[in-house]
């Protein structure tokens, strides 16, 4: 009798640590998914605003042409932008961007038929509702990242999680806290 009573304490902590492995394998593979998926949301925002930059350049070279430094470095920063790869380099490029457009806006100001410009207008009010969709969608990727990495760091995961192929990933921060607390100011 005792014999059986060994042999079934054994068998049932073999299925509670199976059914731990179990759970704890499809619950990292769902917060993996969710913060691919949430990559994936950034960069769309990220590419929605790299296509309404030539617009907005466009609209401010027909009333700024000499402005000539200033367009190359918003073209180059967009394009930083689009070839980052990895949140770090997403980061470096944001910070790259938000400088770039501030001085382009810096310029806008001086030109009052510009601001008065129904197109300009409505690409201030498309890249204002861009930024706010960007950082909410870097607030969604940083929380599935820190889910992720908090339950990969926790014990007894951080045993055997790395040897399924799990690991931590980056967060989406910026070095420049400062340059994207809000939006790029588009109201004149």
């Amino acid at each position: 009798m005792e014999l059986w009573i060994i042999l079934g304490i054994i068998v049932l902590l073999v299925v509670i640590i199976g059914i731990y492995l179990w759970s704890t394998y499809n619950g990292l593979v769902r917060l993996n998914v969710r913060v691919d998926e949430a990559w994936s949301d950034i960069t769309v925002q990220l590419k929605r605003r790299a296509d309404l930059i030539p617009n907005l350049i466009e609209t401010v070279k027909g009333y700024a042409a000499h402005e000539k430094g200033v367009f190359e470095a918003v073209t180059k920063a967009r394009a930083e932008t689009l070839s980052a790869q990895t949140p770090g380099e997403a980061s470096v490029a944001e910070n790259h961007l938000q400088s770039a457009l501030k001085s382009i806006f810096a310029v806008a100001e001086a030109y009052p038929q510009l601001q008065a410009s129904q197109n300009f207008l409505q690409l201030q009010a498309e890249l204002v509702d861009t930024e706010d969709k960007i950082q909410a969608s870097r607030r969604f990727y940083n929380g599935g990242v820190r889910e992720l990495n908090t339950k990969i760091k926790i014990f007894p995961n951080t045993l055997f999680v790395r040897g399924l192929g799990f690991t931590e990933r980056e967060f989406f921060e910026v070095d420049e806290p400062a340059a994207i607390a809000e939006p790029p100011r588009v109201q004149f």
